[in-house]
């Protein structure tokens, strides 16, 4: 009996573990049928038009599919995505950046990362359900669970990265479950006439001063890489790749300033395969695309004859570097691995990454500018924030949005915004990817924290900065969470390291205070930063659950932001960007120590930091950073004579005590247990002390 009671226990949490997340709205009694109505039943209706075309022949060009795949991805494995591209969005809902939809003939589900959990949860209707990526199951276990053997799955192979093809179809090959490629999309089927058309916007040089290098010297370093690798070429799917080493930037994409290309790069032959019509004569002569017949000129072909040139060529190479998944890039799609013969390539990460992580000195003095100008935008918008909000007037989540978005917008140099801008009001800010929208637009009143995270493009750079506000009497539980994430914040942003140092081994510095409160927060510490182009690019990755050997070079940039998240009631988040430098000192080992500098210059939130929570070192760069602000963002304000900006900016930057007093001791106490709090008790005593023996003598 009891043998029998514990499988009935095992079947149970499996049956419990292949259907994902309790999710609360959809908690339904036995006899209740789920019934959808609004835009859940127009997505329930999609869903069912996928399904028929599952079934259907014609569609699948191959048998009927028992399963098929939709990833948030477009050709070149981007994650921001053209609005005709935005498959998952269309069938599921969900207007997150990355998720991945499994359509089965009865079921349906869907892996999303921990940080947009929430909001999928709350997007997506009671069809799906919902799996965290890097926890069972799995995508592979889900489908040998739910599939018999000699089921078909299907993808199209163009959208899906061949790493996670490989990885995916030899897991499933071991119950004889088959990965079929599929080449007609089956979710533009069904989207139809309705699909928006692809955009197809002219390109833009990107100017010399600005980026700091030739193209022609960037296409020489790239070559002198792949003869150090022993290939004849390789082919870029990258956007951003194409428009960092060809010095162009395109407006396809909302936010990254890209166009749709492939690049094959020989030591012989630039092709840059695109829709020859956005070719402007500017782009002509700065490409030297007129009779071009040298390697130092770049052929420029149709978008599409990309597949029957790889087919062609590849008959004459050696060995051809396709670029392999490294961090945030997922390298190159099952498609062009499986057009050109395995036998000549040769798979690894693109050398264009570490060469564009590595900012030239150009770039380096356009992103400080940049984050100067970005600095002076975010100071107008706070000081206007706060200034009505005491008139009185009614101020919402969407209206901060369009405010923040106009004032980077009027900028020097501005192109626009680096990506959506979240600002969450009160239980928003505890979802870490929270969007407002129409739906969910609140007012922003004095009863809660207002998270603002955003960013703006600028032909000199890329900035990325997330603030905290409260604009009544914050309680002291969002004192204390504030505090210490700042707190994290400061001490890596202080620390001095060898080079040799990986990135993940840095990110116990910045959790370690929220660690301290048993709390953590469900994404990574930072990213890195390019410089006019995707607010987030490989190498640098720091979090723990990271296992990349890369390490940090001179001249990298990358974001600092620890969080708290408290569900349903207040999050906070704080951002900075980076910039490391080398200290000009020398290891015992041999290696360059490196230090961080920070180049985002926006005021922090006095009301929130509870400085006898920070030690003196902290407090110290504390009141250095402000110092910088007053001085850089400051001059710039009255400048353009924004006097009522540099006086809000002055008051968020007062300099800070930086050693505790009697009354701050008195006012209330900071955890004894810590190493800190010991220091900052001890150290009225021996301050003291000091004085007492210097009156002796």
């Amino acid at each position: 009996v009891v043998v029998i009671v514990l499988a009935s226990i095992e079947r149970t949490a499996a049956n419990d573990e292949f259907n994902g997340i309790r999710r609360a709205k959809c908690q339904l009694s036995r006899d209740r049928t789920q019934i959808y109505e609004g835009m859940d039943n127009v997505l329930m209706k999609r869903l069912q038009a996928l399904r028929t075309e599952m079934r259907t022949r014609t569609s699948t060009q191959t048998a009927e599919l028992d399963a098929y795949l939709v990833p948030s991805y477009d050709e070149h494995q981007s994650t921001y995505l053209m609005e005709s591209d935005q498959r998952v969005r269309f069938l599921t809902g969900f207007s997150g950046t990355e998720g991945t939809a499994v359509v089965l003939l009865r079921s349906a589900a869907f892996w999303v990362n921990e940080r947009d959990l929430e909001q999928a949860d709350q997007e997506l209707n009671c069809a799906w359900r919902l799996f965290r990526n890097g926890e069972r199951p799995t995508m592979a276990e889900y489908l040998i669970a739910e599939l018999t053997p000699e089921a078909l799955v299907g993808v199209d192979p163009q959208l899906y990265p061949h790493n996670m093809w490989k990885h995916l179809e030899a897991d499933l090959s071991a119950d004889f479950i088959r990965l079929v490629r599929v080449q007609r999309n089956l979710v533009d089927l069904v989207w139809g006439m309705k699909r928006p058309a692809p955009k197809s916007n002219a390109i833009r040089v990107h100017p010399v001063r600005f980026a700091g290098e030739r193209w022609d010297s960037k296409v020489a370093r790239l070559r002198s890489n792949l003869t150090a690798l022993r290939c004849d070429g390789m082919i870029v799917t990258s956007l951003t790749e194409i428009a960092y080493l060809l010095n162009v930037r395109g407006s396809d994409i909302s936010h990254v300033p890209v166009f749709k290309a492939y690049l094959l790069v020989t030591h012989r032959e630039l092709l840059l395969y695109t829709n020859t019509s956005r070719e402007t004569l500017n782009v002509k002569n700065h490409l030297k695309t007129h009779s071009c017949h040298n390697e130092n000129c770049v052929q420029v072909r149709e978008y599409g004859d990309v597949w029957r040139d790889l087919r062609t060529m590849a008959q004459h190479w050696h060995r051809l570097l396709v670029p392999s998944a490294i961090v945030f890039d997922t390298g190159a799609s099952e498609a062009i691995y499986s057009i050109i013969p395995r036998n000549i390539v040769f798979e690894r990460a693109s050398p264009i990454i570490f060469m564009r992580a590595q900012k030239n000195e150009g770039e380096k003095q356009g992103m400080r500018r940049s984050h100067i100008r970005d600095g002076v935008a975010m100071c107008e918008v706070l000081s206007r924030l706060e200034d009505r909000f005491i008139a009185g007037d009614h101020l919402t989540e969407l209206w901060l949005v369009r405010e923040i978005d106009h004032a980077r917008k009027i900028q020097n140099n501005s192109e626009g915004i680096a990506f959506p801008t979240i600002v969450a009001f009160g239980k928003h800010s505890a979802l870490p990817n929270y969007i407002p929208t129409n739906r969910t637009n609140v007012e922003i009143t004095e009863h809660g924290t207002l998270l603002i995270d955003s960013g703006g493009q600028y032909e000199d750079g890329t900035t990325d900065v997330s603030r905290t506000l409260h604009l009544g009497d914050p309680s002291p539980d969002q004192i204390r969470a504030y505090t210490n994430v700042l707190s994290g914040m400061i001490r890596l942003s202080m620390q001095t390291f060898p080079e040799n140092l990986k990135p993940a081994d840095l990110d116990a510095l910045a959790r370690g205070p929220v660690w301290g409160s048993m709390n953590d927060y469900p994404h990574g510490t930072g990213h890195g930063i390019g410089y006019y182009s995707a607010v987030r690019e490989s190498p640098i990755s720091i979090s723990y659950t990271a296992k990349h050997r890369f390490t940090f070079k001179e001249g990298y940039f990358f974001s600092n932001e620890p969080g708290y998240y408290k569900t349903g009631e207040f999050g906070v988040r704080l951002e900075n960007v980076l910039e490391v430098v080398d200290t000009g000192k020398i290891h015992p080992t041999g290696h360059k120590f490196l230090a961080f500098q920070d180049v985002t210059l926006v005021p922090f939130e006095p009301k929130l930091i509870d400085r006898r929570l920070l030690s003196v070192p902290e407090k110290k760069w504390l009141n250095e950073y402000n110092a910088r602000i007053r001085q850089q963002v400051g001059e710039e304000l009255k400048r353009k004579h924004k006097m009522d900006a540099f006086y809000w900016m002055m008051n968020k930057t007062r300099y800070v005590p930086e050693y505790i007093t009697e009354s701050d001791y008195n006012g209330g106490a900071v955890s004894i247990g810590s190493p800190c709090a010991i220091l900052q008790l001890t150290l009225p005593i021996m301050v003291l002390l000091t004085k007492y023996a210097i009156a002796l003598f």
